[in-house]
């Protein structure tokens, strides 16, 4: 399973310049394949634990319910879910790229973030009501 940089931006919630910042510090390691930058399972791993990133991806992902909650003015029905699944790393990492997947074939606005402490993966999304509710529906009706 590899990531591209789009999905590592997608499941941290950073920016592709602070990844890219990122790979120039040697913090996030991958490789180019084809011109693009292809990011193994455990390269993912190893950046999310390290410290600042966690510090800065724990930033963002609060900030994503934090925005919703905020936000009075919405013009649409939206939801945002936060699902805690206490599930191994390999199992997260898996979930993380379904959600992911599904985020970029319908070409949605949901945002998506991820974090896994231990054996607890915690995914937030947030959307319009259709979206959110559809992709959890496909999660649970996976075979």
């Amino acid at each position: 399973m590899a990531y591209n940089l789009n999905e590592v931006a997608m499941i941290t919630g950073l920016t592709t310049r602070t990844l890219r910042n990122y790979l120039k510090l040697d913090l996030l390691k991958g490789e180019k394949v084809d011109g693009n930058w292809s990011f193994s399972v455990e390269d993912l791993e190893a950046f999310l634990s390290n410290p600042v990133v966690r510090q800065a991806i724990a930033a963002k992902r609060n900030a994503v319910v934090y925005d919703f909650l905020s936000d009075s003015f919405k013009k649409s029905n939206r939801i945002c879910a936060i699902l805690d699944f206490p599930i191994d790393r390999e199992e997260a990492m898996e979930t993380a790229a379904f959600f992911c997947e599904m985020i970029n074939k319908n070409g949605s606005d949901i945002s998506f973030k991820f974090n896994m402490e231990n054996h607890f993966a915690r995914f937030i999304l947030s959307g319009t009501e259709d979206q959110v509710s559809g992709l959890m529906k496909a999660y649970y009706e996976r075979a």
